[in-house]
Order: C-alpha cells, then sequence, then structure tokens
C-alpha cells in the first residue's frame, strides 16, 4: 500500500507525548531509542501490514517518522524523501485496535443440523475464518436423540455458533439439546442463528384459551446457559411481528436481520429496474418493509370483505405498465398472494413477480404459482423469490420457475463477524 503523509491534530499529538513520554523523554531525539519487544511477526502480519508516513511537530526540530500500522513501528528518518532509519521505537499496540485497523476476521466454530448443511457450507465459504463442525445426529431405539458433539475440548475458548431451522416440532428438541449444551463447553460466546423463526404468526390471542406460541418458543430460547462471553446472541430474519422482540428474556440477545437487501440487489439486476414498482399484499407488510424500499413507487392492496368473502383490491398506487414486485415476509398456502397478482393484472400491469423471506409452502403449495415469460401476468409470475430461510422448501423449488433462491449466507457470515 502506498505511503501516506498527514499531520496529526493536537489531541493526537498530546497522546503520543502522554503515551511515549517514558522513550521519547529528550525535546531533539539524536540516538536510537529503547525497543519494546514484540511478538513473533506471522505470515499473514506481514501481508496486513501497512504503512503511513506523519510528521510530528511537537518537538523543537520537525521529526519525520514513518508508522507500520500493524504493530505501532515509529521510525525516525533524516529527511521527509529518505527511507527510515534502523533506529526504532517499536511497541505492540490494543490487539482489538489493530485488528479493526486491518480488517481482521473473527473465527468463529459453525455447527449446523442435517437441514442447513448446505447453507453452513455456503456460509463458511465467505469467510475463512469460519469453520464447520459437525454433530453427530443419532436416534435411540425408542426414537429419542442420541446426540454427540466430536472434540468438544478442542472448541474451549472458542467463539461458537450453531445453524438451526426448526422447520417441524420433531426437530426441534434434538437441536434445542444441542444448543442447550455447546454454550457449557466453555466457549468465549455462542451465537444461535435461527434464520425463520417459525411460530412468529401466532404471537397473539384473539379468544380466550388461545395459545401463543412464539412467546412459548421465545422463553425456550430465552433459557439457553450463558457462555462465557454473556448471553447467548440469536440472529433471525423478518421476524413476523416486530413486537415479538419483547417476548425475549435478558438472558438472550436478538439480533433481527431482513432479507430485503438481497431482494434490492437483485431488482437492480433486472433489465427493467427503472420500471419496478413494489406491492405490499396489507397495511402490515406495508409498515414492515416500506422504509427499506422507499425508493420505489409503492401499491397498497388490503382485503375487504364482501359478503361472506374477504377479496383484495388495490387501496393505494397505479400498477399500469409497470412491474410490480409484490413483498411479504412469509408464504404458506399464497392465496394472499395469488389474489394480489390478479388484481394487479386486472389494473394493467406488465409484468408481476413476488418475493418472500420465508417460503414455508405447506404441503408443496408453491405448485400452484406457474411461471409467466410472455407477456401476461394474469397466468403467472416473472419471477418468485424465496431465500434459503427453509432448506427444505429452497432445495425443492431451487430450478423450478418462476422461483429464484436468494442465499442469506453473506448475510449470516457478516452478522457472525460481530
Amino acid at each position: 500500500m502506498a505511503a501516506t503523509r498527514f499531520l496529526p491534530s493536537s489531541s493526537t499529538t498530546n497522546n503520543f507525548n502522554n503515551g511515549f513520554s517514558h522513550a521519547l523523554n529528550s525535546p531533539k531525539p539524536k540516538h536510537s531509542f529503547p525497543s519494546l519487544p514484540l511478538p513473533k511477526s506471522s505470515a499473514d502480519d506481514c501481508r496486513r501490514r501497512i504503512q503511513v508516513r506523519s510528521e510530528i511537530k511537537s518537538f523543537e526540530n520537525s521529526q519525520n517518522w514513518a508508522v507500520e500500522a500493524d504493530r505501532f513501528r515509529f521510525v525516525q528518518s533524516s529527511s521527509p524523501h529518505s527511507p527510515p532509519s534502523t533506529s526504532s521505537v517499536s511497541m505492540a499496540a490494543s490487539s482489538s485496535a489493530m485488528e479493526s485497523a486491518v480488517g481482521a476476521t473473527k473465527k468463529v466454530c459453525l455447527f449446523y443440523c442435517a437441514e442447513t448443511k448446505a447453507l453452513a457450507e455456503k456460509v463458511a465459504a465467505q469467510f475463512d475464518a469460519i469453520k464447520l463442525c459437525s454433530i453427530t445426529w443419532r436416534k435411540f431405539d425408542d426414537g429419542f436423540p442420541n446426540l454427540f458433539i466430536p472434540n468438544a475440548h478442542g472448541i474451549r475458548g472458542q467463539h461458537v455458533a450453531f445453524l438451526a431451522s426448526f422447520s417441524s416440532p420433531g426437530v426441534i428438541f434434538e437441536q434445542l439439546s444441542v444448543i442447550y449444551a455447546l454454550p457449557k463447553l466453555f466457549v468465549s460466546s455462542f451465537t444461535l442463528v435461527l434464520p425463520f423463526f417459525p411460530t412468529g404468526t401466532s404471537e397473539r390471542m384473539e379468544d380466550e384459551g388461545d395459545v401463543a406460541t412464539a412467546f412459548t418458543l421465545a422463553r425456550a430460547l430465552s433459557n439457553i446457559p450463558i457462555s462465557r462471553g454473556g448471553p447467548t446472541s440469536l440472529v433471525t430474519f423478518d421476524i413476523h411481528a416486530l413486537q415479538e422482540r419483547f417476548y425475549f428474556g435478558d438472558n438472550i440477545l436478538p439480533c433481527f436481520e431482513s432479507g430485503i437487501p438481497l431482494l434490492k440487489n437483485r431488482l437492480q439486476e433486472l433489465p427493467d429496474s427503472h420500471n419496478i414498482s413494489i406491492a405490499f399484499p396489507d397495511d402490515g407488510a406495508w409498515k414492515r418493509f416500506h422504509k427499506q424500499l422507499q425508493h420505489f413507487p409503492t401499491i397498497i392492496c388490503a382485503k375487504v370483505r364482501e359478503g361472506d368473502q374477504r377479496i383484495v383490491r388495490i387501496k393505494e398506487g397505479d400498477p399500469g405498465g409497470r412491474h410490480v414486485v409484490i413483498v411479504d415476509d412469509l408464504v404458506q398456502s399464497g392465496g394472499t398472494l395469488v389474489e394480489c397478482q390478479k388484481v394487479l393484472a386486472s389494473h394493467g400491469a406488465a409484468k408481476i413477480s413476488a418475493y418472500v423471506t420465508h417460503g414455508i409452502f405447506p404441503n408443496r403449495s408453491w405448485e400452484r404459482f406457474e411461471h409467466d415469460n410472455e407477456g401476461h401476468p394474469e397466468n403467472g409470475l416473472t419471477y418468485f423469490w424465496i431465500t434459503d430461510s427453509c432448506p427444505l422448501t429452497a432445495q425443492q423449488v431451487k430450478y423450478k420457475a418462476p422461483f429464484e433462491v436468494l442465499s442469506l449466507a453473506g448475510s449470516i457470515a457478516a452478522t457472525l463477524q460481530i
């Protein structure tokens, strides 16, 4: 990297004088300075070394110094244009500050279940510092889990994460068993990545006797044992209701991420990206996502009751001649999306596509969505984007038009570096 000249601010100069007064106590340094011992540089350190050239004017005569930012190596130069001399002052700086300066990554041991293996491999491919670790998933003869974490001693002091998928009640117990065990293996920190929070739609009671299972699952996750580094971090994407964050206790730190940036990147790649409008199937979806998509023209739909039927109407916006993308957090049977498609097509939309973060599609309900590539939006969708938050569904629709799977791997990998 090319050297850069700069003049430190007065605060920088004061900090320098205060911090190194024991070594630089002469107003006119003439000879070599004492050197503090440094840890042996690794090959990675050498590759990441950068240099910054500065001019310090806090002494009677200006001195020129070269600063190697990996170890804060201050070297006196005879002139602004001469190379640094071998006489130097070396000091090991704060490791956290220096790692930030050179963009070092945090080493993470990533465990996964059978369903999330493919996604875990994509996550690990994002950073060399993310290492995949397997778990032996077995069952006893009576059907209960027989689980084993290989090399449990090897993860002591490490940052550990588990990539979960609660796709059905039958797999939750065995994964919770692992999730409760990992933080107790003297790990430095523990992160649970649960891309889809499955009971999110059951977050409220409408009649006396209703059970809000979203609260039940949140309480179960809130009791994950605390690791050496503190409470567990929970990473989830586009949870159905934002107020569900208050269902979690103090022993877990929920981190709510979104798949919308993936959609925005994909829309920019379309040849008609200039002609995109965003449609929300109801007010709830608009409240949830409109701020992230505020640069697009907006269409808001609403369900209204006509007799015994509830039908979809356009409440606001004009789809005429536009490529309209319907956006929601999840889809199950797909009935609402189909009704939105019909009303948008009847109002003149040129193309209709859809995006949901979580493609649940119970009973293969994804089969009802047809592909339209001939400009007949009333017959099907041009694109249907989902993420791989529900791995089983993502695998089923992977190569079937109009579906495209946008992977959360990059977002998960970046979050694990926090």
